[in-house]
């Protein structure tokens, strides 16, 4: 296991994407784990989704009464971000902030362009004009786009996304480890598989069934039901980043005397990928104990079975063996049981008991 060098207390730490799922759940955590601890929030709350559930996310960390800053802003906006790195001078940043979702870039791919390219370009030039100990970066596991080879090594090759929202996310660690060459700034992606849990994405599938389900709609299961994904709790995500953050790859010099890239990629996934249909089982059985959903809901009634969908792939699956190796952590929560704390928050948040 490698040793921490990145020590949090008395830190400032800056989170992009704040008000988001994987965001928010950190800066939770960070203010859990450590008691003199500083926390830099930014998130520009856009309507991709619905914003009240970002807003109910903040509300829970102001009620923590902890050393929080929120700023409200684009980190697309170059003066903003060296604004944020001027005034509070960050020892840590961990960028999460992102235009997610694989269709969503298909019909509307500026919005990737601004946030995961120019967004990101600017974080890394604020680091690069700061003194940061570490910059800790989400990439996703979509990079793979539609290797053969399961699981996902980190080592494999990853030249051919099939989405924009893939190809934004490769790029960002080909940009991360220039700069890390060229400005000896350590950085660590991580590579996250399917993230789920309480207060999530609206847009990911467990949630938009949930939805269409309660209000009597047809889902549609694409692949005929013949997809896996390596769905990840959202707590085991947050622990992994945790655990990354306290070690900045170590910097150090070449035979040429030039730096050798402090630069590292994680993939931070459950390590065993789930059938859609058995995941919309559990989801369905889950529901119902949850009385989202009646006992004698007709469930065969309202699936469909469809094609693949572009930039979709049939399978994702993780090899989470160097997170093990050098971070002691390998994620692990059963999907039964990350789907029925979604299933109660969702009756509490919507009050949707039958």
């Amino acid at each position: 296991m490698l040793e921490y060098n990145v020590s949090l207390t008395g830190k400032t730490v800056l989170v992009t994407g704040a008000a988001g799922f994987i965001g928010s759940n950190l800066v939770k955590r960070l203010f859990h784990d450590v008691e003199d601890i500083q926390v830099i929030g930014v998130d520009s709350i856009t309507d991709y989704y619905d914003v009240n559930i970002k807003y109910e996310r903040l509300k829970e960390i102001d009620a923590l009464h902890r050393d929080w800053m929120f700023v409200k802003g684009d980190i697309a906006d170059r003066e903003l971000v060296e604004n944020i790195f001027a005034d509070y001078k960050p020892a840590v940043v961990v960028n999460l902030a992102a235009q997610a979702g694989v269709r969503y870039s298909i019909t509307n791919p500026d919005a990737y362009i601004q946030s995961n390219l120019i967004g990101f370009y600017n974080i890394l030039e604020a680091c690069r004009h700061h003194e940061v100990e570490h910059l800790v970066y989400a990439s996703s596991s979509s990079v793979y786009g539609s290797n053969k080879k399961v699981p996902y090594s980190t080592e494999d090759k990853v030249d051919n996304p099939v989405s924009l929202y893939a190809a934004t996310k490769k790029s960002n660690e080909l940009l991360a480890h220039a700069y890390s060459k060229l400005y000896n700034i350590p950085s660590t992606g991580l590579r996250f598989f399917t993230v789920y849990g309480p207060a999530g994405r609206p847009d990911m599938a467990y949630f938009g069934f949930t939805n269409k389900l309660r209000e009597g709609k047809t889902i549609q299961i694409f692949n005929y039901g013949n997809c896996k994904r390596d769905f990840t709790y959202v707590d085991d995500i947050v622990e992994g980043v945790v655990r990354v953050i306290q070690h900045a790859p170590e910097k150090q010099n070449g035979e040429d005397g030039l730096p050798i890239p402090p630069y590292k990629v994680y993939n931070i996934g459950n390590n065993s990928p789930e059938n859609l249909l058995d995941f919309v089982e559990i989801l369905q059985e889950e529901l119902i104990a949850a009385k989202v959903l009646p006992s004698d809901y007709d469930f065969e009634a309202h699936k469909e079975l469809v094609p693949m969908q572009p930039g979709d792939v049939p399978v994702t699956y993780a090899d989470t063996s160097p997170l093990e190796q050098d971070f002691g952590f390998k994620p692990g929560t059963p999907l039964r049981e990350g789907l029925r704390a979604f299933a109660q928050w969702y009756a509490r948040y919507y009050g949707t008991e039958s």
